[in-house]
């Protein structure tokens, strides 16, 4: 095996460059352009390499070079060891110019997160790998812009939504169970009570109450068999789905369970109309990205398919 010099004695790295430069030209002009440096600056290095090594790299000829056996062994080597070089410290140098890839973020009930929107996001990311999706899921009011959200789905009225939300899709109240209750469908709407109801306790929205669906007497004979009450409205569906009792189901978002058998509808549903409340989605007022944009228009083409499904 060859002796191998110690770094202390690698001063020519600088040289180095430029006979590998020269090499991969054969013309010193050419290197030289490469090099931004002088043809008499370049014919140096290689001269100053060559001493320090004590021999010979080119043969010069009348406007030609060549490679000496010793020059041909050197550059084969320094030039694959350069290029490794390069290609490191490219990559290096685009990871640390390239702007961080921010996330689109969706902010969206609780309840609409879990029933509608996550169910969706699988088939997303397949169409979409390279579309980071950032869920902000909570009940609470937030400021949109403030809060750097770029979608938003709401559930209110046309009067609470600024002139250019879209109206996404109505909603539906239906009373739905789990097949293993044994209930019937009744087309006129009167229920037999005898499983437990579940209640969503959302005091302002009434629709969605019991009260609203059943009379004073029919309350009174439920209340008979026990209420559970859920503060969050897929823990409802999902209570339910596991046959705990009846719930007064949101059509749109529960389609999909309908559908498959996990519930089952037992009356014909209710709409509150286009004046009642409905699924809205809302834009950043700081414009969208070009991802964003691609998500906004996959959360319009779900929710026209939601819409057809509801109306079908």
């Amino acid at each position: 095996m060859g002796m191998s010099l110690p770094l202390s004695r690698l001063a020519f790295l600088d040289q180095l460059r430029g006979f590998v430069a020269v090499g991969r030209h054969m013309s010193i002009t050419l290197a030289a352009d490469e090099l931004c440096l002088s043809q008499s600056a370049v014919s140096r290095q290689i001269q100053a390499l060559e001493q320090q090594l004590g021999l010979s790299l080119l043969v010069r000829g009348y406007r030609s070079i060549a490679f000496t056996a010793e020059g041909e062994r050197l550059f084969r080597s320094a030039d694959a060891a350069l290029q490794q070089l390069q290609d490191i410290a490219g990559d290096i140098l685009a990871q640390s110019q390239a702007k961080p890839v921010r996330p689109v973020t969706i902010s969206a009930s609780i309840g609409l997160t879990g029933l509608w929107l996550l169910p969706r996001l699988n088939a997303f990311q397949k169409l979409y790998p390279s579309i980071d999706v950032r869920i902000s899921a909570n009940n609470k009011i937030i400021d949109q812009n403030k809060d750097g959200i770029d979608l938003a789905l709401r559930y209110t009225n046309a009067r609470s939504v600024p002139a250019d939300a879209i109206r996404l899709f109505d909603e539906t109240i239906v009373p739905v169970a789990h097949p293993s209750l044994g209930m019937k469908y009744k087309k006129n709407g009167k229920l037999a009570l005898q499983w437990p109801l579940l209640e969503f306790e959302e005091s302002k929205k009434d629709w969605l109450s019991w009260h609203d669906w059943l009379s004073k007497e029919d309350m009174q004979a439920a209340r008979a068999r026990g209420i559970l009450h859920f503060n969050q409205y897929d823990q409802l569906i999902q209570a339910a789905v596991a046959g705990q009792g009846i719930a007064l189901g949101r059509r749109e978002l529960i389609q999909d369970f309908i559908a498959d058998g996990r519930l089952m509808a037992l009356a014909p549903g209710k709409s509150q109309g286009e004046h009642g409340f409905a699924y809205w989605l809302l834009v950043s007022d700081a414009g969208l990205s070009v991802d964003a944009l691609q998500v906004k228009d996959w959360l319009l083409s779900e929710a026209s398919k939601t819409k057809a499904q509801a109306s079908g």
